[in-house]
C-alpha cells in the first residue's frame, strides 16, 4: 500500500473514531440513541469506496465482470452522497447543544462524501479508458444526476439500495412514474436537479484543490 493510501485509510479510520466518540459521548449524556444511525450510514457510503479500488484489478477482465462491478458501484454510489441530507436532523436537535449535533452531522457528512468523491474519481478513471473524453464529459454529469435522484428517492421516499432485490416490480414502477409524468412530479425533478449541481460542483471543486495547493506551494 502507497504511503498516500495508508495516510488517506488512517485519516477515515481517525475521523470514523472521533465521529464514533462523539455519538457515544452524546448517548452518555442525554440517554438517547439520536444519531447512532450516522455510522450505519458512514458503512454504506464506505461500500462504493471500497468496490472503486477493484477497477483497476477488473480492468482486463471479461466485460460481464467490469459491468457487474460497475454496476455494483452505481447501485451503492448513492448512499454516499445521500448522507449529506443527514444534516436536517439537526432541526430534530433534543437534550444536546446544537452546535455539537451539528459537528457530529457535518463531519459525517463530510467524510461520506471524501469517500463518494475518491470513489468518483476512480471510477471516471476507469470509464476514462473506454469512451472519449466528449463522452466522460457527458457521461459524469449524468452519473450525478441518476445518483441525486437515487438520493431523493432515499430521502423523501425512503427507498433503499437493497429494494432493487427486496421490492423490484414497487420500485420499478414508482421509478417508471416519475419518467412517464414528469409534469405531475416537478418538485422531485427540481430537487434531483439541486442535489446534481451541487455535488457535481463539490465533486469540480475536489478535482481542482490539489492543483491550487501545488500552485500557492510554488507561489511560496
Amino acid at each position: 500500500m502507497s504511503s498516500l493510501k495508508l495516510r488517506l485509510n488512517s485519516l477515515l479510520a481517525v475521523t470514523f473514531i472521533f465521529i464514533c466518540l462523539m455519538i457515544a459521548g452524546r448517548i452518555y449524556v442525554t440517554k438517547t440513541w439520536q444519531h447512532v444511525f450516522l455510522t450505519w450510514n458512514i458503512f454504506l457510503a464506505w461500500i462504493p469506496f471500497q468496490i472503486s479500488k477493484y477497477y483497476t484489478y477488473y480492468r482486463n477482465k471479461q466485460r460481464w465482470k467490469q459491468l457487474v462491478l460497475f454496476g455494483s458501484w452505481l447501485l451503492f454510489f448513492p448512499n454516499a452522497l445521500y448522507i449529506v441530507t443527514d444534516l436536517i436532523h439537526l432541526q430534530e436537535t433534543v437534550n444536546a447543544p446544537v452546535w455539537f449535533d451539528a459537528v457530529i452531522l457535518f463531519t459525517s457528512s463530510f467524510i461520506g462524501l471524501i469517500m463518494a468523491y475518491i470513489s468518483l474519481f476512480n471510477t471516471e478513471r476507469f470509464l476514462a479508458g473506454k469512451f472519449s473524453g466528449r463522452t466522460m464529459m457527458l457521461l459524469i454529469p449524468f452519473l450525478i444526476f441518476i445518483s441525486s435522484f437515487g438520493v431523493y428517492l432515499g430521502r423523501f421516499r425512503r427507498w433503499n439500495s437493497w429494494d432493487i432485490i427486496h421490492s423490484p416490480l414497487e420500485l420499478g414502477e414508482e421509478v417508471l412514474r416519475f419518467f412517464i409524468a414528469p409534469q405531475d412530479n416537478y418538485k422531485s425533478w427540481g430537487v434531483t436537479i439541486i442535489f446534481s449541481v451541487l455535488f457535481y460542483l463539490l465533486y469540480a471543486f475536489s478535482k481542482l484543490l490539489p492543483y491550487a495547493f501545488r500552485q500557492n506551494r510554488n507561489a511560496g
